[in-house]
């Protein structure tokens, strides 16, 4: 299966013509030729399928056979508020698995203990669009820009999230995520530096409503934290 990111295209389209790269791709180095069936995503939910008619490498045309909206949407939506990591490979790689497992949106956070205070947006939108295309899914997660933590407190006081919360490892009672989720919701959750939240986020933050949870007995990694939350909210969702 043959698979394209077309964010432009719309349901009403009838004919579509590739950009140069894409068409360059299927027609160079896929080595497609007319007649030959392919399948877009909007990234919004829509799958198309589609025949080419001009397998042009510059501006390949396609005729566009059958449109299908909403295309295996979530059930939940899951936001995932992440400290980047000190090595940016590692936190690509939270983006890629948590797209194949299923995501809806990822904030980049800085706080008190982050050793990487910047993070280039457009570098982590490329890694997601490979990885949505290559777990066939029809919705591409949005990648907000880095934020500190008390400006992600601030723009997300007026949202509304059924379960808030915040992984950490410092010393307090806490339950695992499981337990306090339930399917079809709309969750957000903080997943905190190699040095963890300080105790003092952690209080802003329980002070806003989020629960504190935990992710078992191991010690985790920033993104191996972070992808078990997916892989968790994943599984409640079956």
């Amino acid at each position: 299966m043959h698979l394209f990111y077309t964010p432009t295209i719309e349901p009403h389209y009838t004919e579509f013509m590739l950009t140069e790269d894409e068409s360059k791709h299927a027609i160079r180095v896929l080595r497609l030729t007319a007649g030959d069936e392919i399948y877009l995503v909007d990234g919004v939910g829509g799958w198309y399928t589609a025949k080419i008619l001009d397998p042009h490498p510059k501006r390949t045309t396609l005729s566009i056979l059958h449109v299908e909206q909403d295309y295996e949407k979530p059930a939940y939506y899951l936001h995932v508020a992440v400290a980047p990591t000190k090595n940016m490979d590692r936190m690509e790689w939270f983006l890629e698995k948590a797209t194949e497992v299923g995501i809806q949106e990822i904030t980049p956070i800085v706080s008190s203990h982050s050793e990487r205070k910047e993070v280039k947006n457009e570098r982590l939108h490329k890694v997601v669009i490979p990885a949505m295309k290559q777990s066939l899914k029809a919705y591409l997660p949005k990648v907000n820009p880095a934020v500190s933590l008390q400006q992600f407190f601030d723009q997300i006081k007026s949202e509304e999230y059924k379960t808030k919360a915040i992984a950490h490892c410092a010393d307090g009672e806490r339950q695992y995520l499981a337990n306090i989720c339930s399917p079809g919701e709309k969750y957000l959750i903080l997943i905190g530096p190699e040095g963890d939240f300080s105790e003092n986020e952690i209080a802003q933050a329980l002070s806003l409503g989020y629960q504190p949870v935990s992710l078992g007995n191991s010690r985790l990694r920033t993104e191996t934290a972070a992808v078990a939350c997916c892989l968790e909210i994943s599984v409640l969702n079956r």
